[in-house]
């Protein structure tokens, strides 16, 4: 990776900047630390806040304008008018907010967390509607903490951008998301959350159960179908290896949107088995299964990706 002055030449060219142009990242993962480091390497007045020391002492010797004191954090965020990017997982967002609302209540604020309609939920809950634009860029890996972030992490990846706020907000959300080198694409909460849980968050679950059979040796997994394991089983096991708890929060964060579409494909599933135990096929599930691949490939060319 090359991270500095290097990056440069992969930024937009916004606008010109000044101390209300500033950008605070809360939480240094994967997401918010590439984030940071994006931001820094195109010229924004971008500094950013962690509750680990551990990850503090690496943001800090990577060049980083970082803290793991929230309230100075936060202060200084007020002080600079400062877009807030909250980029912790979603079971730490309520508290977070809570100290937004105390120490910096009138910054324009977003975040990055995978599901949208809970996170609005506690926006509101904490009396920060009025400023707040949602967001959710659609990139990633298995891996997290400082040590993973990629400050190319969001080059052409999609950047979603929540409908509905205040357009100052709005413009200074597109802005990082474009500086980030993404494409942005509006939608609404509903509409993010259950198109997530189709691409995203059932997936993840579909990889862990798909990791748990490989290792059943009652059904003839274990040590020798890991030795032979190849590149199907890497594609459709690769987010298995994503931290438990960061799955655990988008999903049962997402519980309304995960249940219909875990039960499509439950009973999909159920339905090639019992094609397949009565009558020795699985050809419904198969030709479904290409014909809905061929309608993606053919979307992601028409993007261009």
């Amino acid at each position: 990776m090359t991270y500095g002055s290097d990056m440069n030449s992969n930024c937009q060219s916004p606008r010109e900047k000044s101390p209300s142009q500033s950008v605070c990242v809360l939480g240094l993962g994967l997401i918010g630390g590439s984030l940071l480091r994006r931001l820094t390497a195109c010229g924004y007045p971008a500094f950013g806040w962690n509750r680990s020391t551990a990850t503090v002492e690496q943001a800090a010797a990577d060049g980083m304008d970082v803290s793991g004191d929230l309230p100075a954090t936060l202060q200084r965020a007020a002080r600079e008018d400062a877009l807030l990017v909250v980029a912790v997982p979603l079971f730490a967002v309520p508290e977070l907010l809570a100290q937004i609302a105390e120490y910096a209540p009138q910054c324009p604020l977003t975040d990055v967390v995978s599901v949208k309609v809970q996170v609005l939920r506690a926006v509101q809950e904490a009396g920060l509607a009025a400023t707040y634009v949602g967001s959710h860029p659609m990139a990633g890996t298995e891996n997290s903490g400082w040590g993973a972030t990629d400050p190319s992490l969001f080059e052409n990846a999609t950047w979603v951008v929540m409908t509905g706020g205040a357009e100052s907000v709005t413009a200074r959300v597109r802005e990082i998301s474009e500086a980030a080198g993404a494409v942005v694409v509006e939608t609404d909460p509903v509409s993010h959350d259950g198109a997530v849980a189709c691409i995203s968050h059932v997936p993840h679950l579909v990889a862990e159960a798909l990791s748990v059979a490989a290792v059943t040796e009652q059904v003839g997994g274990g040590d020798t179908a890991l030795r032979l394991s190849a590149g199907s089983f890497r594609d459709g096991t690769r987010v298995a290896g994503s931290a438990p708890a960061l799955v655990r929060a988008m999903c049962e964060g997402n519980r309304e949107a995960v249940l219909p579409v875990l039960a499509e494909t439950i009973a999909l599933l159920q339905q090639s088995y019992d094609e397949l135990s009565q009558q020795g096929t699985c050809e419904t599930l198969v030709e479904a299964g290409y014909a809905a691949h061929q309608r993606y490939r053919t979307m992601m060319k028409e993007l261009g990706r």
